[in-house]
């Protein structure tokens, strides 16, 4: 009987090394960067008593002078937040404000000694690229996971209901307390920001693309929110019948029943009813309430717009003026 002991030939093994150098590069970079997110929220016992309660997330820099990226979600109902860096600083922090619908919340400290991370164009994004995640999950400060980017254009459901688009999906391994940590390439620039994991199944976790954080991100250290279009209307998705979608000639299936008009909806939708069905805007098609946030962007308030919707099975075309949702 032959004893072998099996070797990684010099190839491999030059292949290996230059992996192991590119991760450790990237993480010797960008650690001090990223940021342990510490809060304390005020919950409800089960006695219905308030107490607070200790939470805690991943941010990073995004400018020297200050600004911190971070997941809505990590510092939702926070009355007190923390953010605390690799070399032992523990910061104040102050919420400059965040936005439910995409995950993402800007944080304010005040240092004068930060390096930022740089965004990069995640449109240009290939799935196989290396991800490298670096957070503090479950409370255990600047972990490195790394993958690959798995796929791109997919879709998730924010805790308000509205579908984020753009999301990366990766296999990069993250946990509860990576939330708003960052996912970075080979050169260290940041791809996305790590917003949820699905806890049944293995090697399928999200992150907000960079170009959708870096955007949400501007507008909220500017305008102090994101500004979004609305038509005063509470809405649900409908099948419409065969005869309906062949009489009218329509692109989809479904469209969206007007059941309620907000009242004193700083909006102008006089011509709009309740029973209406929205089956297009300003030419677009229109089979769901998702489709509508995605066409309502804050660039069409207060303009004009038309309206395609089915009343009492007939399609007609109404003017609109979007607000702007408050």
């Amino acid at each position: 009987m032959n004893n072998t002991i099996s070797f990684i030939n010099n190839e491999d093994a030059g292949l290996l090394d230059a992996y192991s150098r590119t991760i450790t590069g990237v993480v010797g970079n960008v650690a001090a960067s990223v940021a342990h997110i510490q809060v304390e929220k005020k919950i409800k016992n089960r006695r219905g008593e308030v107490q607070s309660a200790p939470a805690s997330g991943s941010g990073f820099v995004i400018s020297s002078d200050g600004y911190v990226v971070t997941n809505h979600h990590v510092i939702e109902d926070a009355d007190n937040i923390k953010v605390l860096f690799s070399d032992g600083r523990s910061l104040n922090a102050e919420l400059k404000g965040a936005d439910a619908s995409t995950d993402i919340a800007v944080l304010k400290v005040f240092d004068n000694n930060l390096k930022a991370l740089l965004f990069s164009d995640s449109d240009k994004l290939q799935a196989g690229q290396i991800a490298i995640a670096i957070g503090n999950p479950l409370g255990l400060q600047y972990s490195v996971t790394t993958g690959v980017v798995s796929a791109l254009g997919r879709t998730l459901r924010a805790k308000n209901g509205r579908l984020i688009d753009d999301i990366i999906q990766t296999d990069a391994a993250l946990n509860p307390g990576n939330s708003g940590g960052p996912l970075v390439n080979s050169s260290g620039n940041v791809i996305g920001v790590n917003t949820a994991t699905i806890p049944s199944a293995q090697g399928l976790c999200f992150a907000v693309s960079s170009n959708l954080a870096s955007y949400i991100a501007g507008e909220i250290i500017i305008e102090g929110k994101v500004k979004r279009a609305y038509v005063g209307i509470a809405g649900q998705m409908v099948s419409l019948t065969e005869r309906m979608i062949a009489a009218n000639k329509l692109q989809k299936r479904t469209g969206v029943y007007v059941f309620e008009k907000v009242a004193d909806a700083d909006v102008d939708n006089y011509e709009l009813r309740e029973g209406d069905i929205i089956v297009e805007f300003d030419g677009k098609p229109v089979g769901s309430v998702d489709d509508m946030h995605k066409l309502f962007s804050y660039d069409i308030i207060g303009k004009q717009k038309q309206l395609g919707i089915l009343r009492n099975g007939h399609k007609r075309v109404i003017d609109v003026v979007p607000g702007e949702l408050k």
